[in-house]
């Protein structure tokens, strides 16, 4: 554990570095509030604080910058989430008390507001389709033997998924398929449909059996939506790792797999190399899950570079997380 006077300097760079994203010199140190010591004395304990692994030169002549061992120590010790600002506090009230319509949309949003906010990248995930109660079923054929299987659940969410159906049918046959579907099946969940009555007729019901295993392979997938991907274009100078992490952002499974991995071992925030993901080691990512009725049925999160500013991006993910669960549990009475 750090003294006292080694938490003030370590405050002080990390709060520094965040504003300016230029290396920390002792001078401006020492005049920080809390600090109040000689430029000697920082430059000293500065030196320490290298040594132990909580700062880093990247030039000779330069000031310091902080290490994942230092951001880790400043949001453990020294960054529980404040109060949002009052513009940010206001936009996000806003956004949620006029929020409405379809479940992708409200997510997609949701996505852009965390962004917006926060001015990082933001990723949403959405709760899986497979236990929300099916309110309508339809099936439209494309031409040929090609069909999409559109059902509207309770959750707000629309699944359209395309199916190859096993024999070619005519669109009054697709509409007797959709009336059969929609006898039996609203009031079930995809993961556990009720069971149709078979009608004797092996062509209808191989179709009817088609469309119920794509409904069944899209209730598995969890949406995801990301947003704010220029905003990390412009946080990096380099571009081989502004390269790098656009990239991984085009990758839902990883991102899932991140959000997943660091809720999954207890945190809200990963620093650089604690997520393991190696494209995104110059970034942070801070998670929160969201809740409806005690049930966490999805993720929010932002990933910015390890010098954002963690108290502010703290507080409106965890605004958001509440404000998203109340919203889902509304949709969903």
């Amino acid at each position: 554990m750090l003294d006292e006077r080694k938490t003030a300097i370590l405050r002080a760079v990390v709060q520094e570095y965040i504003t300016t994203a230029s290396p920390v010199g002792s001078t401006h140190i020492a005049n920080a509030p809390g600090v109040k010591v000689s430029s000697a004395t920082v430059r000293n304990e500065m030196a320490v604080l290298e040594q132990e692994g909580y700062l880093a030169q990247p030039h000779t002549s330069a000031g310091r910058v902080p290490t994942d061992r230092g951001y880790r120590f400043f949001v453990d010790h020294l960054a529980a989430p404040g109060p949002l600002d009052l513009q940010a506090s206001q936009q996000v009230g806003a956004f949620f008390d006029s929020a409405h319509g379809r479940l992708e949309e409200l997510l997609h949003q949701t996505t852009n507001l965390l962004a917006q906010v926060t001015h990082h990248a933001a990723v949403v995930v959405g709760p899986r389709a497979e236990t929300a109660v099916v309110r309508s079923v339809q099936v439209v054929g494309l031409g040929g033997r090609t069909a999409t299987v559109v059902a509207v659940l309770s959750n707000g969410t629309v699944e359209n998924e395309q199916v190859e159906l096993p024999v070619e049918m005519s669109e009054l046959r697709l509409s007797a398929v959709s009336a059969h579907l929609q006898k039996h099946l609203p009031g079930s969940t995809l993961d556990a449909p009720r069971d149709l009555p078979a009608t004797g007729d092996s062509d209808f019901d191989a179709v009817c059996a088609a469309a119920m295993q794509s409904l069944a392979t899209t209730a598995a997938a969890e949406p995801v939506f990301v947003g704010g991907a220029a905003s990390m274009a412009r946080a990096f100078d380099a571009v081989d790792t502004v390269r790098e992490v656009l990239n991984t952002l085009e990758q839902q499974f990883v991102l899932v797999s991140l959000v997943r991995d660091v809720l999954n071992r207890g945190l809200s925030v990963a620093i650089g190399a604690e997520h393991g993901v190696a494209p995104l080691v110059a970034c942070s990512v801070i998670v929160k899950p969201v809740f409806v009725d005690g049930e966490q049925v999805g993720t929010v999160g932002v990933l910015g570079p390890t010098r954002m500013d963690y108290p502010q991006a703290l507080a409106t993910v965890e605004v958001v997380s509440e404000r998203l669960g109340r919203r889902l549990s509304d949709g969903s009475n």
